[in-house]
């Protein structure tokens, strides 16, 4: 399942109001019986999600390394389903002196729908999964970069509908994909 509002933000500096606005479409979505992944029980007394507060240390602009001849393989949910994706690129960063880097995805069924030929996927992890943050890691929508940067703002980071849902299949975070940093950004779990 995508999230309904738009992803892939092009500022190029931290906004605190963009990222007021990615929280405010998300509990929009969420507060919506049509559109929310919540339990008829937690829709009932749902106010708004958990967010850390913006942060602009988790805004960064990575080093972007286009990943050609890359097979396209299934990727592992939380289901028996296994969608198809190809390793798209590589972010390269750092936040507080410390490099990283974080594979990115494109779906290729769904790269084939016009108004997602340019979206791509990066699901991570990070040392909060498990304690203030959901277990299972977080995802964030991006778009194909036009040059050789890509900014990650992993305050629009949000959890899998299946955080939320069983009932839902989500891709589960590949191992290279695991942080060993807190990236206290985004949406916090849901429930304890």
């Amino acid at each position: 399942m995508l999230l309904q509002f738009s992803f892939g933000f092009t500022q190029t500096q931290f906004s605190r109001a963009a990222v007021e606005k990615f929280q405010e479409e998300l509990n929009t979505e969420y507060a919506d019986a049509k559109t929310s992944p919540l339990l008829p029980e937690d829709l009932k007394s749902f106010q708004t999600l958990d967010f850390y507060p913006p942060n602009e240390q988790f805004f960064v602009v990575a080093k972007f390394i286009r990943t050609e001849n890359e097979l396209p393989f299934e990727m592992k949910t939380t289901t028996a389903r296994k969608p198809v994706y190809v390793k798209y690129g590589e972010a390269h960063f750092s936040i507080n002196g410390e490099s990283f880097q974080l594979n990115i995805y494109k779906n290729i069924e769904l790269s084939k729908k016009k108004e997602y030929k340019d979206y791509l996927f990066l699901p991570f992890s990070d040392l909060t999964c498990g304690n203030e943050s959901y277990i299972g890691g977080k995802y964030i929508d991006m778009k194909i970069p036009q040059g050789d940067t890509i900014v990650i703002d992993f305050n629009t980071s949000y959890n899998p509908y299946c955080a939320y849902n069983p009932k839902f299949s989500c891709p589960k975070v590949p191992l290279e994909n695991d942080l060993k940093i807190a990236i206290r950004a985004g949406v916090k779990k849901f429930h304890d």
